[in-house]
């Protein structure tokens, strides 16, 4: 597992912001959503969520935020759900709700065929394992035929889930990101440059 950005602002909260003037009320009320309004199952099936979820739970895992991780999987559905799609489709691909279908199906059949259990049965060295494959185009199963697994793996899977994670405020507290910049706005943009009221890290390897 990678090395957490927490550690290098151990004391930031971005929520902390809230009554500043680094906020105002179009602000508050768009993170507040993000926060309190996390979407229901509408799309996918139980079984997809759930191979969905062990399959994030490996990109990104949370192990320091059980009970309170960020929701990632609730956002995708969603997403499906209104097929919003980016306004964009990679020649190859199948459409959105398609392909997301399709390349769950198929994680769960390369991992059954790789080591036989389905994926969330499978040990997080294995998971890793099958998604390693995955993102280097080495797929044995026929539930790929017409999805290709790296793009897949990369421009819908990996991008999709990445995005919805650093949305997030626990994000931002992690990488030191004072979240939108309204009304405040940022000043000080060159490197090495911050101003006085964002995140000052304090990490040292």
């Amino acid at each position: 597992m990678s090395e957490r950005f927490d550690a290098r602002y151990p004391d930031y909260d971005v929520l902390k912001k809230w009554d500043t003037p680094s906020w105002n009320e179009q602000t508050r009320a768009v993170v507040a959503k993000r926060l309190e309004q996390v979407p229901e199952r509408r799309f996918l099936d139980e079984t997809e969520w759930s191979i969905l979820q062990a399959v994030c739970d490996r990109l990104i895992p949370q192990p320091d935020r059980v009970g309170h991780a960020v929701p990632i999987v609730p956002f995708i559905d969603a997403k499906l759900w209104k097929n919003q799609g980016n306004g964009y489709r990679y020649e190859g691909m199948p459409p959105m709700r398609e392909a997301w279908r399709r390349g769950i199906r198929a994680i769960d059949e390369e991992a059954r065929l790789r080591w036989g259990g389905g994926f969330r049965e499978l040990p997080t060295n294995q998971q890793d394992a099958v998604l390693r494959a995955i993102q280097h185009g080495d797929v044995r199963a026929d539930a790929w035929q017409g999805l290709p697994p790296k793009r897949f793996f990369s421009s819908t899977l990996l991008y999709e889930v990445t995005s919805i994670y650093y949305a997030h405020p626990a994000a931002w507290s992690e990488i030191g990101f004072g979240g939108p910049a309204s009304p405040r706005g940022y000043v000080r943009l060159g490197f090495d440059r911050r101003d006085g009221w964002e995140a000052e890290e304090r990490y040292e390897r």
